[in-house]
């Protein structure tokens, strides 16, 4: 079973996602420049909604993004009753996973919506300046991994355990002789046990932590039409100085667009990554789908507050495992006319494409959607709500994917 979601977003001025040069991010597609938001940014920004999470924290079934391993290993040391070498010998050994570094605390933290949400991220020179300008010579030093690693709670605390076992039985001094693959093996693997690595995978290397196939993938949303970047300029007034003018001047890059967005689920593989337990994947797919409606990635929300809701949602349930996204409906980009917005002449590309491609493929799929445009699709259900659609999907579960 394939599970498919396809939305229409659009979005008021904004810069939700940005570059390296603080612009909004964009693409060339069907030969004219789209708007851009990186699958990156949505999936961090789905990761961290409420409506992602709420079912599952306190089932411990949520997993971290971190590159703290070793300190998050350092507090299960409190209460072991080991002595200072062997304790430095077993953080230490926990940075090795991953080739390990020490850093201050000021330069911790996720470089933004896209780099925060990748295994090894690349720095770019401008975060690298911002790094080695940010380090305060009297801050202690934490050590770190050299990656950042997506790990469970329980998956640090079997490490921390499994360390504390190895220098007990063998010593600090052959902890500390212990190298890459050699620590590997002598730890053992660990399998995760987490909705959000199940969903959107894992990577990782010279680790026990085992590596993840995501079953979830996440296009980059595109503009359905061409854009054009715009610029605002804005100044700030001291309150207090008296004098006339501006005390700072300013520019910051917007835009504003109808987003397509497509999502894909690989059922039996997230039922694979979740050891089989079918509740639990299906309340994961119905928290994905709740949070892909609702989550907007954050990039200067407190400037522009573009928190615009998609108009558009079509969920697909295919038995066959074939994944179609429909972004070719707008390789020729749609215009907004007098009597036609933008958003609804997105919808009428999208009702036009979908039965041709399908058609011309021999494809079959169960369809439910809701819009706040005018819209039809040939044996789609049409749902009045999202509790409506919610509820379609669960039964669809229910008959093509056999959950109870």
């Amino acid at each position: 079973m394939l599970i498919a979601l396809h939305l229409l977003q659009n979005h008021a001025p904004s810069n939700l996602n940005r570059d390296d040069n603080n612009e909004p991010k964009d693409a060339i597609f069907g030969g004219v420049r789209r708007a851009r938001i990186s699958s990156q940014a949505i999936k961090r920004s789905i990761r961290w909604s409420d409506h992602f999470r709420a079912p599952f924290e306190t089932q411990g079934l949520l997993a971290i993004r971190t590159q703290l391993l070793p300190e998050k290993v350092r507090h299960h040391l409190v209460n072991a009753g080991l002595n200072d070498d062997d304790q430095r010998a077993i953080v230490e050994a926990a940075a090795r996973l991953g080739k390990g570094e020490q850093r201050s605390p000021s330069g911790e933290g996720e470089a933004g919506d896209e780099r925060g949400d990748q295994n090894q991220p690349r720095s770019s020179p401008r975060s690298r300046r911002s790094s080695r300008q940010s380090n305060n010579t009297g801050a202690a030093e934490r050590i770190k991994t050299a990656q950042l690693m997506f790990l469970t709670e329980n998956e640090i605390q079997q490490l921390a355990q499994r360390l504390i076992e190895i220098v007990r039985e063998k010593g600090a001094k052959h902890l500390n002789e212990l190298q890459g693959d050699t620590l590997v093996r002598e730890i053992g693997e660990y399998e995760p046990h987490s909705v959000d690595i199940a969903m959107f995978g894992r990577m990782t290397t010279s680790s026990p932590f085992k590596d993840v196939e995501a079953a979830v993938q996440v296009a980059h949303a595109i503009s359905t039409h061409a854009v054009e970047m715009e610029f605002d300029f804005y100044t700030a007034v001291d309150d207090i100085s008296g004098e006339a003018g501006a005390g700072f001047i300013g520019d910051t890059t917007f835009n504003s667009a109808t987003y397509y967005k497509y999502f894909s689920i690989d059922w039996d593989g997230l039922l694979k990554n979740l050891h089989g337990e079918q509740n639990v994947a299906r309340q994961s797919v119905e928290a994905l789908i709740r949070a892909a409606l609702f989550a907007i990635p954050s990039g200067k929300q407190n400037s522009f507050a573009a928190h615009n809701l998609p108009d558009l949602a079509l969920v697909e349930v295919r038995k066959e495992n074939i994944a179609l996204s429909y972004a070719n409906a707008f390789v020729k980009p749609v215009r907004a006319t007098g009597n036609l917005s933008l958003i609804e002449a997105s919808a009428n590309a999208l009702e036009e494409y979908i039965p041709v491609i399908n058609d011309r493929y021999n494809l079959s799929a169960q369809r439910a959607f809701l819009s706040t445009v005018p819209f039809t699709l040939s044996g789609a259900a049409c749902c009045s709500n999202l509790e409506e659609l919610i509820t379609w999907l669960s039964k669809q579960m229910q008959i093509q994917g056999g959950v109870q």
